[in-house]
Formats: C-alpha cells, structure tokens, sequence
C-alpha cells in the first residue's frame, strides 16, 4: 500500500528540538489519523517533523504524494495550527481592542469573501470543478451569511471558519488541524465534521486531527497516535484506541493543598465593594450596517457567577468588550460597572484593577518573548505590553498561583516556546493573580488536556468560593461550566 510519509528513526536535526526518542511513523494511503496526549506531550512538534518545520537527520523521511503533482511538501500538506485562530503570527498591527475600534471602517478593508476569493485564486487554476468545490465548502460550513462580513470584526469561530476553508482551496494531499473544534458552536463543529468527512471520501484529501481529548476524535478518523513525554506512540486503529482508554489521571505538578493555597491568599481591602457588578440597558452596539448588540438589557450583581452563551457571532465577545472597557461605543450606552456609570470620570484602568480577564483575543495579543513569571506577572498591572520583574511579595503570589495551576516548573521558559495548552494555564494564572473581584473567561478551557480541563474547573469553583467574587464565563461546550453556576445569559444573532 502506498506511503504518503514514511519516518524511521527520525531525529531532528536541532539538540535542543528533539523528542525522547527517535521517531517512527507512516501515514497510509486512506488513513484518516488523530494525534492525540497530554498538554506539552510534543504533538505541536511531531507535526513540525511531519511538514518538515523541524528537518530530521538524514534521509529518514520520505514522501509520496501521488497522484497530486505538485512539488513542494508545502503544497501538498496544509497545516491549520492553533494560533491561526487568532490570526497568526504575521498580522504585527495587532493590538488588543483592534476589533473593538472599528467604528470608522475603510471600504477597502478585506472581508471574508475577498479574502476566501483570494485564497482561491492563489491555489489553483479558475475551473468549474473548483468553483463547484468552493461553494460546496460555503454552504457545507455555512460561509454564506459571512461573506460581506469585515475580517477584523470576525469572532474567533468565524475566523477559524475563515482559516480553515482558505486551506482547503488548495485541495491539499493531506490537511493537518490543530484542536479542530475550538470556538466553534456546536452545529458549527457538526458541519466541520460532515466537511472533512466528504473531503476525504469525496476529495482525495486524507485528514490529520490534533486533538487533547477522546471525545472530540470524530468517527471518519480511522488511526490514532498518542504522544507523551515527547514519545511518539505507536498508530493504532481508532477502535483499539478506544477500547483501550483509561479514565484521566490528575494533572502532573499539582500540590495536593491547592484548594489550601486559594484559601490561605490574602484579601484586598478595597474602598468600595460594588453590588452592581454590570448593569446595562437598551444598549446596541453597531459595526457598520451590522447590529451586534440591539436593545440588550443585562443585570450581574456581586457573588453571581453566570455562563453566557449563543452562536459564533452572536455578540459573546463585544458584550465583553464593554464590560473590560476595551470598545469606545460604551460611552454612548447606558451602562453602569461596579456601581458607577461610564463615562462619569473613571479610567478605563479604574475599571480593570477589578478584573481577572482571559480571551482568544487576549490570547492573540501576548506574543513578546518574555518569562512565564513576567506574563503572570502583567496580571497586577492590567497591562498586556507591560512585563515587569515583580517585587518579592507579588513575586510570591505569582509562584502560588503557577503552583495551583501545574506550571510552576515553567516560570524562566518563554512565553512563546510553550505548547497551546501550557499558554492558556498561564493566562489563567495571571487572571487570577491579582485577586479580582470579577472574574471573565471566555473559552478558558481551549487547547487543554481532559485532566487540566477537570482541574481548572475546579480551581474556578474554589476562587469563587472566595469573598466578594463574580463571575462570567464563556464557553461552547455545557460540560465545561463549573458547578458554581447559577446564571446564565443566551445571546441570539442579529438579523
């Protein structure tokens, strides 16, 4: 049977890149495979192995990609990696309230179906095959609505949407996904599903999936591959994966007194302690000729913690954004935030020294390569660009709460050389570092493991548990909401 890649005994090339032990791997013509393993188990590096990023010693891997003709490893394996849900790395204008700015938008600005209609132009001839495969990626991933859509005002389901459907344009030989479903409503990730299932029997395109959990493994996946310890396991058919799975075990380098540490944390003496955390009324919020927010009346008062939810591009994050005081168009909204109305004199920065904050977008913005400690650190400055060594008690608190999160052997790695999952722990850390009084995360849970997801859910519990605390959280998925809820805010779209 033919080998797409062939890898045996594969060593990279660079000492200090190098998995445990040497590689050995082959992807069959037909195969559809998961790879799946712990947070930092080297899954992001196999796959640089795989599309050639990290060259091996020798002449240890071998392609075939027949029938397709083209030349280049790159076009014939498309990789969607996890920080092209936020836009990657090449976008260096970007900035944190970006999306939130765009109350002017130049009519030159790209959107969705320029910037899918050049992605189609660039990967192949104009033909009536590949525009029939066009459309039918639209209406399969349900594109359509989106395609007069500004980029830059896109969520960050949206986007991947975007992302994902420029890639498969070039009708690669074989497309890797990385955390396939993250930010995606659940009929988004059922059409996602249903797309890759006919683009590999259909299509010729075999799929490789980057998976933290089994239960997001679909069942058009016929292989899986586990790795951990920077270990590459062996492939085994997806049924003998399954039959094989053992309930998770705790994270690693979690202190069995955690829930002692959050406890034992000092209270701020604040000079006031607000009752009403948010209080919003008729508020709408535009882009454009597109109404995000209409007539939208919202209530949170101190000690409840609330999930919101509703589809991609419902207004989760825009509402968000006026409660962070990142989007100028509050100020023209009736809106009150731990009892004081915007726009009566207080600073943006008097607003966030309450909050606690994690978000794709935040996520998007922290892209400088400094230390894990700095990172969590930026937590007491509100900053996101500030990165400062802390003093020796914040200095302390930093190393208590890495410690309650499992990450506390990261503090001197940098920020960027981490895995997906290891940077989403230390956002988390750095939400919480400061003790706020309200506490916002939206999709805390992405690119983690099943045992970090189980024990970020309960250290939310336990941080609520803690005088005077509020919460609101964001999620797709109903079972990641910890069982503090008591609240909960559905968001439809506007027509």
């Amino acid at each position: 049977m033919q080998r797409i890649i062939d890898i045996k005994n594969g060593v990279t090339r660079m000492p200090e890149w190098r998995m445990a032990q040497p590689v050995d791997f082959e992807l069959l013509d037909g195969e559809n495979i998961a790879i799946t393993g712990p947070n930092g188990g080297g899954k992001s590096m196999f796959v640089d192995i795989i599309t050639g990023k990290h060259p091996l010693l020798g002449d240890c891997i071998k392609y075939d990609f027949a029938p397709s003709t083209k030349e280049y490893i790159s076009d014939n394996i498309k990789y969607v990696c996890f920080k092209d849900t936020y836009g990657g790395d090449n976008d260096s204008t970007y900035y944190l309230q970006q999306r939130w700015n765009q109350t002017e938008i130049d009519p030159e600005t790209a959107t969705v179906g320029s910037r899918l209609e050049a992605a189609y132009q660039a990967a192949g001839d104009d033909t009536e095959e590949r525009r029939h495969l066009q459309q039918h990626i639209y209406e399969l991933f349900g594109l359509e609505p989106l395609l007069d859509k500004y980029v830059i005002l896109l969520s960050s389901g949206e986007l991947r949407k975007l992302v994902i459907a420029s890639s498969i344009f070039s009708q690669p030989r074989l497309l890797i996904i990385d955390n396939p479903y993250i930010g995606l409503d659940k009929e988004a990730r059922e059409q996602l599903t249903n797309l890759l299932q006919i683009l590999s029997t259909e299509h010729g395109i075999q799929i490789m999936l980057v998976v933290n959990r089994t239960k997001d493994i679909p069942e058009f996946v016929s292989h899986v591959v586990e790795v951990s310890g920077m270990t590459v396991g062996r492939k085994m058919t997806r049924s003998e994966y399954m039959a094989q799975q053992q309930p998770d075990c705790a994270p690693a380098n979690i202190p069995d007194n955690w829930r002692q540490m959050i406890e034992e944390l000092p209270y701020k003496e604040e000079e006031y302690n607000a009752q009403r955390v948010v209080d919003m009324h008729k508020v709408c919020i535009r882009y454009g000729e597109r109404t995000i927010l209409k007539d939208l009346d919202w209530q949170v008062m101190n000690g409840e913690y609330w999930a919101l939810t509703g589809r991609n591009g419902s207004g989760k994050s825009t509402l968000l954004s006026l409660v962070c005081a990142d989007n100028p168009q509050s100020y023209a909204c009736d809106i009150t935030l731990f009892d004081k109305t915007r726009g009566s004199g207080e600073s943006i920065w008097d607003i966030k020294k309450h909050i606690g904050y994690v978000s794709p977008e935040m996520h998007r913005a922290f892209r400088s390569n400094v230390t894990v400690e700095r990172i969590v650190a930026s937590g007491f400055s509100n900053a996101v660009s500030l990165y400062v060594k802390p003093d020796p008690q914040n200095h302390e608190t930093c190393l208590k709460w890495m410690s309650i999160f499992g990450i506390e052997q990261l503090a001197d790695k940098s920020f960027l050389k981490l895995s997906s999952g290891e940077q989403r722990l230390v956002l988390l850390a750095r939400a919480m570092v400061k003790d706020p009084e309200l506490l916002i995360l939206d999709e805390p849970l992405h690119g983690l493991d099943e045992p970090n997801r189980r024990h970020v859910k309960q250290v939310i519990e336990a941080f609520c548990q803690r005088k005077g605390k509020t919460l609101i959280m964001v999620t797709h998925y109903e079972d990641e909401l910890p069982a503090c809820i008591n609240h909960k805010k559905i968001l439809y779209k506007n027509k």
